[in-house]
């Protein structure tokens, strides 16, 4: 059986294929001919060259694959053009769908994100049952990937063999962009984090995500979300987890939103000037209102994602980026 995995130059993409490799599953990646490839370096794997935007290109890689991980996505919390979370997180993912179902790809794993699922308005734990709408989707990111998880799960309906998974926040080796996530760890490493805004957070391995991807191909209900993720922490257990791991003082000012919010916005002014992307995303000061707190439970127990510890996931994840000289 030939796998084929979209985002496979990317981090949680990456993971997925070192899995598939390590479980001796045949791989192909589709990638665009500029990606950065130092991610896949190490293996010999089958590449397919094309864009989610094109759709012939999206046929021709997946003839011949009886299962497809569609982790691709454009992730990052500003864009000069918002246009391009719509284009390719939206078309681009009912394109590929599409395309699945046409060519009879046997299975399918797509990866959404925390983000798509829902919070409790009186606080709690949000669940893969709890209601969310389009509205609450703050930034542009978010709701692309929300409205192509309604794609997604339209099809799902319509008899596409699709499960569907979502990550919370991964952490580990080869963020080679890196994420928002992996960027805050290594401008705490670099020191140039005074102060910080309170907030709450899910950290799982990048290779727990992985994982669930695998387990999800292989056990996931079709037409369900799976939440993968490990242990709920504030922001200041994860800093002061990283401060332990690096010798690094933690910030020791902790603001209110509302004082970093109009900063945001006079920062979100100078990027659409300079196309600089900001230092405070404002779409990231926004999302900080939220604990991002989730029950990750139907996940351990339909598909027994291993549950590595959040101190054991950033301490792949500060090697890493010490060891290929981002701080």
């Amino acid at each position: 059986m030939k796998a084929l995995v979209t985002g496979a130059t990317g981090f949680v993409g990456a993971a997925v294929v070192r899995a598939l490799i390590k479980a001796g599953v045949d791989v192909r990646v589709l990638a665009r001919r500029d990606s950065d490839f130092s991610n896949l370096q190490q293996f010999k794997i089958d590449g397919a060259y094309g864009d989610l935007r094109d759709k012939e290109s999206l046929r021709k890689a997946l003839t011949g694959c009886g299962q497809l991980y569609h982790v691709a996505a454009h992730y990052a919390l500003w864009a000069r053009s918002p246009t391009i979370f719509y284009d390719v997180n939206v078309t681009g993912t009912k394109n590929l769908m599409e395309a699945a179902r046409d060519i009879g790809t046997e299975r399918i794993v797509y990866c959404s994100t925390i983000g798509a699922i829902g919070l409790p308005p009186g606080g709690g734990l949000g669940t893969e049952e709890t209601p969310v709408s389009l509205e609450q989707m703050a930034g542009h990111y978010k709701r692309s990937k929300y409205l192509a998880e309604q794609e997604v799960l339209a099809l799902a309906k319509q008899g596409l063999p699709v499960v569907i998974v979502n990550p919370s926040a991964p952490v580990g080796e080869g963020d080679v962009k890196p994420t928002p996530t992996g960027q805050m760890i290594v401008d705490f490493m670099k020191g140039r984090m005074p102060a910080y805004i309170e907030t709450g957070m899910n950290i799982v391995d990048v290779d727990d995500v992985a994982a669930g991807h695998l387990l999800a191909m292989e056990k996931g209900r079709i037409g369900e979300r799976y939440i993968l993720g490990t242990k709920n922490l504030m922001l200041r257990d994860i800093f002061e987890i990283l401060s332990r791991l690096t010798g690094v003082n933690m910030p020791s000012v902790k603001l209110p939103r509302e004082l970093i919010l109009p900063l945001a916005y006079m920062n979100l002014a100078f990027s659409w000037v300079t196309g600089i992307p900001p230092r405070i995303p404002l779409e990231g000061v926004k999302m900080a209102k939220y604990k991002m707190h989730y029950d990750c439970s139907k996940a351990i127990r339909e598909l027994g994602i291993p549950q590595t510890p959040p101190e054991v996931a950033l301490e792949k994840a500060v090697r890493w980026f010490r060891d290929h000289h981002y701080a």
